[in-house]
Formats: structure tokens, sequence, C-alpha cells
């Protein structure tokens, strides 16, 4: 063989690989294109969700452009990092990067065309294919990347340890269903934390690696499921074949299904859905008003932040159960109650006022705007609300399995958007805050029945008329400029007249009732029933001004003009504005600002802000406690001679639900037409307010006996307590801290007779 020949042979022997290695070095210098930057590995974090936990440690959620919460290595159970390498890189300890015999045998295989023979891809170099964020166009674009991969997996290899590469891995893959990384895709397809996970567990989403789309245990698709179910046992199957697992325990996890807890990541979702998207407001302001290190403000969905909340998972639960329980049986009474009724559930207006709240439904809806949007005219727009048809998801209650309601949907074809207004119409709702008084920690939030079809908040956006509940600030007014609460007032018309209050006509506060009229009464059982003419008679001593000044002082944002008629509350407050203001009694006159969060804390763990509420003296502590005894006297009652009973507005706590021996007070709110039933309780260590109502004012029960606060908002509140004393974690047995000295104020010349029924006015 000439020299020639032989210098031709070797080049045709060596060639391949001296333009593989040319290439390759070719590359590495960026010759054929830009390699995505190592230096984002040196922050896997980026695009991290901003996490929101309970103040007892519960993850409640998450804001997320990409749901992808971090995880470190010694978090992840040794099972899950053994399935890992025995499926996807059996050598991955051994090798730099690359894996030659792989790589060999993945070419003899497409050579041969023998599928069994496996990939080449080690764990390194799939981590340098996720750093690619576009899919390549031709077969060459793959190949290049394929070049790419090889020199990353190799700079990955010099920079890292291999725990830090399967962990970088772990964190970054796409578990498909917003599951970016481990973490999220242990809590979204099994509800725990990846070091919780069994080994069949792991092995599933192991075997998810290959193609997520493809094993995905959440599809619908039969043939995929039974695909995932396989694929898991490959795994498995992998994990026994070199020694990580036991026979006996790859042929008992083979067996068991898949076992999917799914948790959406959503908020129509999961628990406290009202309080994580108004807490998504309040963090928005607070990321668009505080600064990185860079000069750049924090941004909520990409910086991975950890906020802290006052909420307590439990008490939470306990709300969101109670409005549940009692909303859905009120729905069935409100039902029964309009049952036949061609106008339901709107009494006393006629047609055209009626259409005019439709009309106006339809121009706050979504539908509407974006029509509006598309420069369609209104006669067009409300065709498509009149003619148009459609299949409708809508709100249902429902029965589970034991028979206990819950929120649901049911399925409505060819229905036009207006009967669907006309259907949620008929749904009663509710909003419900519960705070500890003493640190203004809020311990509970639900703002409706169902987040998913109801998205208006009824803690903090909602503001409705609160009738009585407000009466006690001025009875507190009354008890700080002297008055005693076995002080008596005759019970006769109080007249405010025009011309000296400023007023359109003379102004005549009526009882609900004419029972006691012209017999002189006590102001602890004026305000127990919630007469009128004695919360009338204060307001002519004090003065309205007296009443806008205290509602300051009480955390009240809202307007309240200086009129007489704030006497009966009939101005508008949110939930969220009462349960704060009643604080203000159990606090011993002092108001804390209700909040939300006690810390956020950076990616890194950085404190970034500590929260405390903002406080005011409102009244002496004197008048506070005696308040307090007088919202008590609401559940226990006050004895009326001239009945011959003990009577409260709140005395079913007592009867009905059990709670006689628990020091409780509270005070019921029902406004004209019984549009909105009101109740706030107090106990020792918790504040709670409940308001229960119709979407719009004019849809109510006809009659008090349903539609007062005491049936409407009142059970919630019962039906939240009991909870929370059954669960005596939370609530211990100790008493409001009032003296003897407060207690003897209320020593009248009444007896205190057993309750023997119930009468309620407001």
């Amino acid at each position: 063989m000439s020299k020639a020949q032989k210098i031709l042979m070797w080049l045709l022997v060596l060639g391949p690989f001296l333009t593989l290695f040319g290439v390759v070095y070719l590359t590495a210098f960026g010759v054929f294109g830009p390699l995505p930057s190592i230096e984002e590995l040196d922050n896997p974090e980026n695009n991290l969700a901003t996490q929101v936990f309970s103040e007892d440690g519960v993850r409640l959620g998450e804001y997320y452009f990409e749901n992808r919460k971090s995880c470190q290595y010694n978090e992840l159970p040794k099972h899950l990092i053994d399935a890992l390498i025995a499926t996807e890189d059996i050598r991955f300890k051994s090798h730099s990067g690359i894996d030659a015999r792989s790589l060999f045998r993945a070419v003899y295989g497409v050579l041969t065309s023998k599928k069994e023979s496996g990939g080449a891809s080690t764990i390194s170099q799939q981590l340098a294919k996720l750093m690619f964020t576009e899919q390549p166009s031709s077969g060459v674009d793959r190949v290049m990347q394929k070049v790419k991969e090889w020199v990353i997996s190799a700079h990955l290899e010099k920079r890292y340890t291999k725990k830090e590469i399967v962990l970088m891995y772990l964190n970054k893959f796409d578990w498909i269903n917003n599951a970016v990384g481990i973490r999220s895709a242990a809590h979204i397809y099994f509800g725990k934390e990846p070091k919780e996970l069994n080994i069949a567990e792991s092995a599933m989403l192991v075997g998810m690696l290959k193609n997520p789309s493809a094993y995905n245990p959440l599809s619908t698709n039969k043939k995929i499921k039974k695909a995932a179910f396989n694929r898991r046992n490959v795994v498995l199957h992998q994990m026994q074949k070199y020694g990580f697992i036991s026979k006996e325990i790859h042929d008992e996890f083979k067996k068991k299904p898949i076992g999917i807890n799914y948790q959406s990541p959503f908020h129509p979702d999961g628990s406290a859905t009202y309080f994580r998207e108004f807490l998504r407001g309040e963090l928005t302001k607070w990321c668009a008003n505080n600064y990185k290190a860079n000069g750049t403000p924090y941004n909520l969905y990409t910086d991975g932040l950890q906020v802290y909340t006052t909420i307590n998972s439990t008490l939470q639960k306990h709300a969101e159960s109670a409005v549940i329980g009692h909303i859905s049986s009120l729905q069935e009474d409100f039902y029964n109650h309009w049952k036949g009724y061609p106008n339901a559930p709107y009494h006393k207006i006629d047609q055209k006022q009626i259409n005019a709240i439709y009309n106006q439904t339809i121009k706050r809806s979504d539908r509407y705007k974006k029509l509006k949007k598309r420069g369609l005219s209104e006669e067009a727009i409300l065709s498509y609300f009149t003619d148009s048809t459609y299949t409708m998801n809508l709100f249902s209650w429902k029965k589970d399995s034991t028979g206990v309601s819950i929120p649901g949907e049911v399925t409505v074809e060819k229905m036009t958007p207006l009967d669907s207004i006309k259907y949620n119409k008929l749904f009663i709702h509710s909003g419900m805050m519960s705070m500890d008084p003493y640190t203004g920690h809020v311990k509970a939030y639900v703002g409706g029945i169902n987040y998913k079809h109801f998205q208006y908040d009824h803690v903090t956006q909602g503001k409705r008329q609160v009738g009585s509940t407000f009466k006690p600030f001025l009875y507190a007014l009354a008890i700080q400029n002297g008055s005693s609460p076995c002080e008596e007032v005759l019970n006769v018309p109080v007249v405010f007249d025009k011309e000296e209050w400023g007023l359109d006509k003379d102004w005549i506060p009526a009882n609900s009732s004419n029972d006691y009229e012209n017999l002189p009464i006590t102001l602890k059982f004026g305000l127990a029933n919630s007469i009128n003419t004695i919360t009338a008679y204060i307001m002519k001593q004090i003065g309205p001004h007296a009443v806008v000044d205290l509602a300051k002082k009480i955390g009240i944002k809202s307007e309240i003009l200086p009129v007489p008629s704030l006497c009966l509350g009939t101005f508008d407050l949110s939930v969220y504005e009462m349960v704060g203001a009643y604080s203000t009694f159990v606090n011993k006159g002092v108001w804390n600002e209700p909040i939300f969060i006690t810390k956020i804390v950076d990616k890194n763990g950085v404190v970034l802000e500590e929260f405390t509420p903002k406080t005011q003296e409102a009244m002496s502590e004197e008048t506070a406690d005696i308040i307090v005894r007088m919202l008590q006297k609401v559940k226990d009652g006050v004895y009326s001679e001239a009945a011959q009973k003990t009577i409260g507005t709140g005395v079913r706590l007592n009867y009905k639900y059990g709670f006689k021996d628990k020091e409780m007070g509270g005070k019921t709110g029902t406004t004209q037409n019984n549009s909105d039933g009101w109740f706030i309780g107090v106990t020792p260590q918790l504040v709670t307010g409940v308001w229960s109502g119709c979407e719009d004012r004019a849809a109510h029960f006809r009659s008090t006996a349903l539609g007062q606060g005491a049936n409407m908002a009142l059970p919630v509140f019962a039906e939240y307590m009991q909870r929370v004393y059954t669960d005596s974690i939370h609530i211990t047995k100790e008493k409001f801290n009032i003296s003897r000295h407060i207690d003897l104020k209320f020593v009248c010349e009444e007896a205190n007779l057993d309750i023997e029924s119930e009468e309620e006015f407001e």
C-alpha cells in the first residue's frame, strides 16, 4: 500500500472523528451560533413563583408566570434520585457529561433499527437541552443543538457537582399541568412535599421525564393513562434491575394504581381562594414600591418571594365549612320561599325596575365589555344576550356522598346569557372574616360561596348597609358620656325636627313592633333587643358628629355623613371594617388595624419587611368592657317584666347552638326589606363578622322571620364557632378579662329567668 493510500485510509477512518471534534471545538467558540448562557444556571431559581403560607406553615397558594418553586437537594428522597439514575443515566456518577457507551449504543440502534437500544442523553445533557427555549426547525438544527448540548454538559460537569446537576435538572423540568420543578410536581400530582414521595410516586414522576404529555396521568384519554401506568412500572423495573429496590418491593408497587391526588394551583380551587386574590392586589402594590439591589421593583410572579400571612389554615377551613353549610341550607329555604312567584326573587318592584337591574348587570359583564370594544351597537350587543344560545357551566349546590352540600356545577345547553344572569340572581351570597382583636391578625377570610363562579369579594370589596350592627357604637358614646347599662329610657317615639336637624321633613324612627311601647326600659335591654327608639334617643343626646368622629377612630374609612339616621346604620360598610371596629371593644378600647401579612421574605431567606398593625385608642377601657358585657346580653338575653321572660336578638346561640356556657356576645343586623343580614360575634379570642344577602338589594326574603340577621348570618358564626370550640388547639376556655367593678354596673332590679322563647327585633 502506497503512502498516499495509507494517508487516505487514515483520513477515511479518522475523518468523521476529526470532523466531529472540529465541529464541537468551533461550536464551543460560538461559530455556529451563540450558546445559552451558563450563567443563568448560577441562579436556577429564575422565574420562581411567589409562595403564600398560613401562620401555621401550610402553603395556601402561589402567584406565577411559570409555576416553579425551588427545592434543595436534602429535600429530595433517595429513591427519587435512584429512580432518575436507574432510568435516565446509570453511569451518571462516573462519566463527565457525555456517556460514550450510551452514545455508541444509540448510534448502533439507529443503524440496526433496534429501538430497545436506548437513548444517549445523560442527565447533564438533558439539563443542557432544557436551556434551549426554541425548538429546532430542521434536522440540521437539531444536530447542531445536540452538539451544543455536549459542549454545555461538559461545562456543567466542570462547574457543578453531580448533586447540583441533579437538583438543577429536577428544579427546571416541566411536568406539565402547571407543574414546573419537582416541588410543584409533587404538590400538584400528589399533594405532597418532595421528601414525602414514596417509591411508586417517585417512579411515576421520573417516568414522565421521557415525555410528559405521552405519560400524563391526568389525561382523560384512557390510552395515555394506561401508558403512564406502564411507564411507571418500567421505572420500577429499572430500579430493581440495578439493585436500588428488591424484587419484593418492585412486585408490591407495580400492582398499585398511580394514586394521583391532584391539587390545582389555580385560585378557583383550594382553600382561601378569595383571600389569595385579595392578597394578590396588596402584594402587587407592595412590589411596585419596594426595590431589589439592582434598583428594579420586585416582581410578584418571578422573584420567588415567600409571603407569611396571618391566616390560620384550620380556622380558614372551619370558616369555609360554616359558610357553605349554612348558605347552602338557606338557599333551599330561599327557593321554596319564592316558588311559584313569577318575579322571583324581586318583591314590590315592577317589571321595568327588574329589567333595569338586568340591563345594569349586562353592562357590568365581561361579555358586554368585549363586544363593546369590537364596536358593536347596543342593539347588536343585546341580541347576543337575548338571542344567541350557548352551553353554560353554572354554579349549583350539590350533595356529596355523605349528603353534605358542596359547591358544584350544572351544565345547561342552549341557554342565553340573559337567562344565565337571571339564574344567578337567585343565589344568596355571604362574606365572613375572623380576627384576633389583640394582634390585628386576620385568621379566616371567606369572600363568597364559590370563587370560580362569583369573583366579587364580600369581605373587602363589597359594602352593604350595616343596620343594627352599628348600634353598639352609639351605646359606647352614651356610656362614655356617663350613662350606665341600667339607665332607663322611656320607650316613646323620638322626633328629629327638620328645622333643627336640617332635614327635608321631620324624621321619627319606628320600632319593628309595638312591644314595650311607653314603658321605661334599660339601655342594656334596648341594645339586647335592638330597639330603634332607644338608639334614636342616644343620637339626639350626642349628635351625629360624635358618631362620625368615633367611626374614624375605629378604622372606618368609608364615607359616613353626619345625619341622624346614622343611629339605624343606614350607610354601607364592609365586613372588614365592621370586624376591625368591633375588635375595639374586646381590646379594651384600642382599635387594631386588621392585617393579613406578618412578613415577606426573598428567595434567599432574607426578611424584606415585617408587618404590625396600626393602633389607635378609641374609647376608655371601662366603656369597652361595658359594651362587651352588653353584647353578651344580646346572646344571654335581658329580663322583661312586661313580657315576663328573658329575651335578646341572639338568644338562639344559647338554645339552638348550645353556647349557654360560653363567653360570647354579638349583635344582629337586619336592613330595610331584609336585603342584608348581619351578625358580628365577639369571644375572648376572636371577633368574627358575617354578612349574607343577594347580589341585588331588591332580591330578598319577603318576611323578617327568614330575612333577619339572626337567620341569615348568625348561623354562619354559630357553625364556625362550634367547629372552633371542638378544635381545642386554637381556642381555650378563657373568659373576657372584665373586672367585678364593671359587672356591678349591670345589677338592676330585674329577675334573670331562663330563656323560654326567642323574640327578635331589628
